[in-house]
C-alpha cells in the first residue's frame, strides 16, 4: 500500500524551522498545512500529517503545550495538546498539583479544599480517534484546536483563562491505517474504509474501548495514567460515531441502569453537562440531538473510557455523531420527527457532509469547555467532595443498595406489621420503615473496609497483574512490611492491602465485589432489555485472585506501593541433580514450558502430581529432566517469571505425559476478529509459538503440514441467526482485485461445505482443534456425540430459546472442574468463568471418547451480573475433551480468554495447546 501523506512540503519545513516561539504572529491554518482542508469531502488526513501539524501549532502558539504521553502498540507517539491561556501554561505544574490534591482528597479539610478550588483551574480532557473508522473525531480535532488557538472573542478568552483543556489522541496507529487506506484510491468516489483488512488497533480493534479497567494495551495504559495518576480531569469527553438513525448526534444523559457503586453527584453533574450540550446545539439552530432513550448507551459497565470516569468521580461524556469523508444522507424515521424530552429538536432529512459534522463537534466541545469555565470552582470542589465522601464511607460501616437487597426488602415488607399511617394505607408502596435497618443494613452485608491479598498464593504473578490493573487506574495499594493480624487470621509479610477509604473507592468495590444487575425488562412481563455491552465482570473473580474481605476497620505495618509492582523473582529450591518440579497452578509456568520446548528440552506433566520434601504438587506438575541447557533456562526463567522450581534427586514415580513443541494456527478472518486478536496478544505475552491462519489456507487442506493445533476464538466460526449459537456479525468482503495483493490471501470465510471437512480431516489424522465460545458450533459440525444443552428442536432444527426463557448477556458464573484431567491441570475444583450467551452441552447416551472437564452443578451458578433462566444450565457441560479419530476436539463454551481479563481460566486454553498434540494417536 502506497502511503499518501496529507502534509504539504511547506508545512513540514515549518516544523523544522520554527524553534518553539510562543508568540508567533501567524498560526498556520489547517487549509494551508494539509493537502486539503480536514473536513473536506473525500479527504482524510493521516496521523503522520496530524502529528506534524501539532508540532507546527506548538511552535507558533503561546496557548498550547505539546506533550508526549507514551507509545502506541506499533510504536507511534501519543500526543496531547494542552491548551489554556499563556498565564496558565506558565503555572501548569501548580494547577496540576491542585487538581491531584482535590481529586485524591486525602488530608484536606473542607475549608482547604474550597481555597484550592478557588485557586485552581478546571481540567477537561477531550480526545479523538479511539475508534479509528469513526473519522470525524480526529479530523474535527484539527479544526477545533486551530480555533481555540486563534480566536480572541470574549467567550474563548474566558474559557482559556478558566480551563486547562487537554486535547489527546487515543489511537495513532488506527488513524494512520484508516486514513491511508481511504486515500489509496485516486478516484475520490471509490474511497472507502469498509474493506480494511485488519483491526484498527494492532490487537483488539473496537475493543480498545473495553480495556479501561484492565489496561492491557499500551494506549489504554497511557491514557489511564494521564486521567487517574497525573492530571485528574473533572470532565472526560470521549467522542465517537455514529449517531442514531434519523438524527445527527447522541449526547448524554444516558438511560438506566447506572452502577450502584459510584457517587450520585457524578450522575447529577453528568446530566447538567449533557443538557448544556443539547442547549447549545438548539440555541445555535443545530437540530437532531438525542439523549437517554434515543440510544442504548448506559453507565453500567466500567470497561469504557468515559464510563471508568464515573468510578473515579469524573464526569464521563460520550457523543455518537454521524458523518464521514464520504457524503451521506440524514434518513427519515417517522417517530424521530416527533419531539420529546429526549429528542428536543428533530432534523429534516437532507444531504450531509463532514464539514457539517465538524461544526456540531465544535459546538459540543465548546459547550463542555464553557460549562467547565462557568462552573470551574464548583467542579473542582465537587471532585474533592466525592473523594471525601468515598474516604468517609470507607472509614465507617456503609452499605450499597442493590436490586437483590431491594427484593429482600420487598419480601420482608409483605409480612411486616406497622403503625405507620402511610404504610397502613398503602400509599406509594411504603412498607415498615424499621426494615431499612434490619434488612438493608444487616451487619453481614456491610461494604468492606478493605481487602487483603495474601502473599504466597498459588499464582502470585496473576495476583500482581490484578493489583497492577488497579494501580494503573489510580488505586492506592499497600504492602505489608511484616506479618500482621486481622481478627483471628495472620497474614505474611509481602501481602497486599487495598483499603476502601480512598477517593477511588467506587472503582475498588467494582473490581472486588459482584455486579448485581437489575432485572431490566422492555416492559412489565416483557423480554429482557439488552444491556450496553456486558453485565458482570468482577475482575478479582475473573482472574481467580485469592483475597479476604475485611468488614471492620483494620491497620498494620503497611507501606504505600509507589508504582507498578514487579513480580518477586522466583528461585530454584533444593539441590537435587535429576531435574526440577514446577507447579502447574501459575499461568507463567506455561511461559517457562514454551521456552524449554523451543530449546528442544524435554518437558513432562505428572498425571498424579508429586511431593518434594514439604512441597506438594498437584496433578499436572511439570517435570523437567536435568541438562545444562535446561538448567540455564530454568534458573533464568524462575527469576524472570516469579515462579519457583524445586530441584530433586530422582525422577518422580508418577505416570507422565510427554510434551512436544507445537505449531499453533490461530484462526482469524479478513478484517480481523477481536477475540482472535486478544488471543494473539496473549500468545505473545506467554511466548506461545503461533501463526495467524486464514480460511483460504484451511480450505486448501493438508493442514497438518503446517500446524498441530488450530484455535478458533469466539465468533470466528459463523453461526446463523435464530440457532442455539450466538450469531456472528460478518460483513461483505471486498473483491480481490479491489485490494492490494498482499491482503488477498486473507479473504474468505469458514464454511460448513468447504472448510469444515478439512478441519475434520485434520483432527481425524491427529490434529487438535480448540474452540472457544460460539465457535463451539464446530462440535456439532464435526459430529461430536453431544447435544446443545439450552435449545429446542423445531421442524427438525435446533433453535435458541427466547430471551424471556434464557438470557445471560456477559456475566461471571461458577463451574465445577475435574482438575485431574489434563485439560484442567492447575485449575481449582471450582472456577469462575465468563459466560456471554455461550454454548453448553449434554453428552448423548451413546457417547464414547468424551470427557466432561468442567460443568454446572447448581441451578444458581451466577456470581456476578445478570442471568435469566440460569437454572437451565444445571448439569450441562461447559468444557469438553473429545476424541476425533487420532486427534482431539477441545470445546470451551465459556469465553475462557475474555478480553485478556479471565486469567483464572487461561489454563484451559494453555493446557489444550500442549495436551492435544501430546495425546494425539499418531
Amino acid at each position: 500500500m502506497t502511503r499518501k501523506h496529507a502534509m504539504t512540503g511547506a508545512a513540514l519545513a515549518l516544523v523544522l524551522i520554527m524553534g518553539g516561539g510562543a508568540n508567533a504572529a501567524t498560526i498556520t491554518p489547517p487549509s494551508e498545512a494539509f493537502a486539503q482542508n480536514p473536513g473536506s469531502d473525500y479527504f482524510l488526513a493521516d496521523y503522520t500529517a496530524y502529528e506534524a501539524y501539532l508540532k507546527t501549532l506548538a511552535s507558533q502558539s503561546d496557548r498550547m503545550k505539546l506533550v508526549d504521553f507514551g507509545k502506541s502498540e506499533e510504536g507511534r507517539t501519543q500526543w496531547m495538546a494542552i491548551v489554556s491561556s499563556p498565564a496558565n501554561l506558565a503555572k501548569l505544574d501548580q494547577y496540576k498539583s491542585i487538581s491531584k490534591r482535590l481529586a485524591k482528597a486525602e488530608g484536606l479539610s473542607k475549608e482547604e479544599a474550597a481555597k484550592l478550588a478557588a485557586e485552581g483551574k478546571a481540567v477537561v480532557w477531550i480526545d479523538a480517534g479511539l475508534h479509528a473508522t469513526e473519522t470525524v473525531t480526529s479530523q474535527g480535532q484539527i479544526q477545533v484546536l486551530y480555533r481555540m488557538l486563534t480566536l480572541n472573542d470574549p467567550e474563548t478568552l474566558r474559557m482559556l483563562d478558566d480551563v486547562i483543556i487537554i486535547f489527546a489522541h487515543d489511537n495513532p496507529d488506527g488513524m494512520e491505517l484508516v486514513s491511508d487506506w481511504y486515500m489509496r484510491n485516486e478516484d475520490p468516489k471509490k474511497r472507502e474504509f469498509g474493506s480494511i483488512p485488519r483491526l484498527y488497533q494492532k490487537y483488539i480493534g473496537h475493543d480498545n474501548n473495553r480495556d479501561s479497567f484492565m489496561s492491557q494495551m499500551s494506549e489504554t495504559t497511557n491514557v489511564n495514567k494521564q486521567l487517574f495518576r497525573e492530571w485528574f480531569p473533572q470532565i472526560i469527553f470521549n467522542q465517537h460515531q455514529t449517531g442514531p438513525d434519523g438524527m445527527i448526534v447522541f449526547v448524554p444523559p444516558f438511560r438506566d441502569p447506572f452502577n450502584y457503586n459510584y457517587d450520585p453527584l457524578v450522575m447529577t453533574t453528568l446530566q447538567e453537562v449533557g443538557m448544556n450540550m443539547h442547549s447549545r446545539l438548539v440555541a445555535e439552530d443545530k437540530p437532531g440531538s438525542g439523549a437517554r432513550s434515543a440510544a442504548a448507551y448506559s453507565t453500567w459497565h466500567n470497561g469504557m473510557e468515559r464510563s471508568i470516569a464515573y468510578f473515579h468521580n469524573s464526569v464521563g461524556l460520550l457523543t455518537e455523531i454521524i458523518g464521514g469523508p464520504t457524503p451521506t444522507t440524514v434518513s427519515l424515521v417517522p417517530e424521530v420527527q416527533l419531539p420529546n424530552g429526549d429528542r428536543p429538536m428533530p432534523i429534516a432529512p437532507q444531504p450531509w457532509h463532514l464539514k457539517q459534522t465538524i461544526e456540531y463537534q465544535y459546538s459540543l466541545d465548546r459547550a463542555v469547555i464553557d460549562y467547565a469555565s462557568r462552573n470551574r470552582e464548583r467542579l473542582l470542589f465537587n471532585i474533592y467532595k466525592m473523594g471525601a465522601n468515598s474516604i468517609e464511607r470507607g472509614s465507617k460501616d456503609s452499605w450499597t443498595v442493590t436490586p437483590t437487597r431491594i427484593d429482600a426488602l420487598k419480601e420482608a415488607g409483605k409480612s411486616a406489621k406497622t403503625n405507620d399511617t402511610a404504610v397502613a394505607f398503602g400509599r406509594g408502596g411504603a412498607i415498615d420503615p424499621s426494615l431499612y435497618k434490619t434488612v438493608l443494613q444487616k451487619p453481614e452485608n456491610r461494604d468492606p473496609r478493605g481487602y487483603v491479598i495474601p502473599a504466597g498464593q498459588a499464582d502470585m504473578p496473576t495476583a500482581v497483574a490484578f493489583l497492577n490493573a488497579l494501580i494503573k487506574s489510580g488505586v492506592d495499594v499497600d504492602r505489608a512490611t511484616k506479618a500482621f493480624k486481622v481478627g483471628d487470621k495472620t497474614y505474611p509479610a509481602g501481602s497486599y492491602v487495598v483499603k476502601t477509604a480512598q477517593a477511588y473507592r467506587p472503582h475498588i468495590l467494582d473490581m472486588f465485589e459482584p455486579q448485581d444487575h437489575p432485572h431490566d425488562l422492555e416492559y412489565p412481563g416483557g423480554p429482557p432489555k439488552a444491556p450496553y455491552d456486558i453485565t458482570g465482570y468482577t475482575l478479582a473473580y475473573q482472574m481467580g485472585v485469592k483475597y479476604d474481605r475485611i468488614l471492620d476497620g483494620f491497620d498494620g505495618p503497611f507501606e504505600r506501593v509507589p508504582d507498578l509492582i514487579a513480580v518477586q523473582p522466583g528461585a530454584v529450591k533444593g539441590s537435587g541433580k535429576a531435574g526440577w518440579l514446577i507447579s502447574h497452578e501459575t499461568n507463567r509456568s506455561f511461559t517457562l514450558t514454551n521456552r524449554l520446548l523451543k530449546a528442544g528440552q524435554p518437558v513432562f506433566w505428572l498425571k498424579t502430581g508429586a511431593k518434594a520434601g514439604k512441597d506438594s504438587f498437584g496433578p499436572g506438575a511439570i517435570w523437567v529432566p536435568a541438562s545444562p541447557q535446561a538448567q540455564e533456562i530454568v534458573s533464568k526463567g524462575v527469576k524472570d517469571l516469579g515462579i519457583d522450581a524445586v530441584a530433586v534427586a530422582a525422577k518422580p514415580a508418577s505416570e507422565t505425559i510427554a510434551l512436544k513443541p507445537v505449531r499453533i494456527g490461530l484462526v482469524d478472518v479478513y478484517g480481523g476478529s477481536m477475540p482472535s486478536g486478544w488471543n494473539r496478544w496473549l500468545f505473545e505475552q506467554f511466548e506461545a509459538p503461533f501463526e495467524v491462519v486464514y480460511p483460504q489456507r484451511l480450505d486448501a487442506g493438508d493442514i497438518a503440514k503446517d500446524y498441530d493445533v488450530l484455535v478458533f476464538a469466539d465468533g470466528v466460526v459463523p453461526a446463523p441467526a435464530g440457532g442455539p449459537f450466538r450469531p456472528t456479525r460478518g460483513g461483505a468482503q471486498p473483491k480481490p482485485e479491489d485490494i492490494p495483493a498482499e491482503f488477498r490471501p486473507w479473504l474468505g470465510k469458514i464454511t460448513d461445505e468447504t472448510t469444515v471437512p478439512q478441519i475434520a480431516e485434520f483432527a481425524k489424522n491427529g490434529g487438535t482443534v480448540i474452540t472457544i465460545g460460539s465457535s463451539g458450533r464446530l462440535a456439532t459440525l464435526l459430529g461430536a456425540p453431544v447435544d446443545i444443552a439450552v435449545a429446542r428442536t423445531e421442524a427438525g432444527k435446533q433453535v435458541g430459546l427466547s430471551t424471556k426463557e434464557f438470557f445471560i448477556p456477559g456475566s461471571v458464573l461458577r463451574t465445577k472442574v475435574d482438575n485431574t484431567q489434563p485439560l484442567a491441570y492447575g485449575l481449582p475444583q471450582d472456577v469462575d468463568v465468563f459466560f456471554d450467551r455461550s454454548p453448553t452441552f449434554n453428552l448423548k447416551a451413546s457417547a464414547t471418547g468424551v470427557a466432561r472437564v468442567s460443568w454446572f452443578d447448581t441451578p444458581t451458578p451466577l456470581r456476578s451480573g445478570w442471568a435469566v433462566g440460569q437454572e437451565k444450565l444445571n448439569g450441562s457441560t461447559a468444557v469438553l475433551d473429545i476424541d476425533v479419530g487420532k486427534g482431539k476436539l477441545l470445546v470451551m463454551g465459556p469465553e475462557v480468554t475474555q478480553r485478556a481479563q479471565s486469567y483464572g481460566t487461561f489454563k484451559f486454553l494453555f493446557n489444550g495447546l500442549l495436551y492435544g498434540p501430546a495425546a494425539a494417536k499418531n
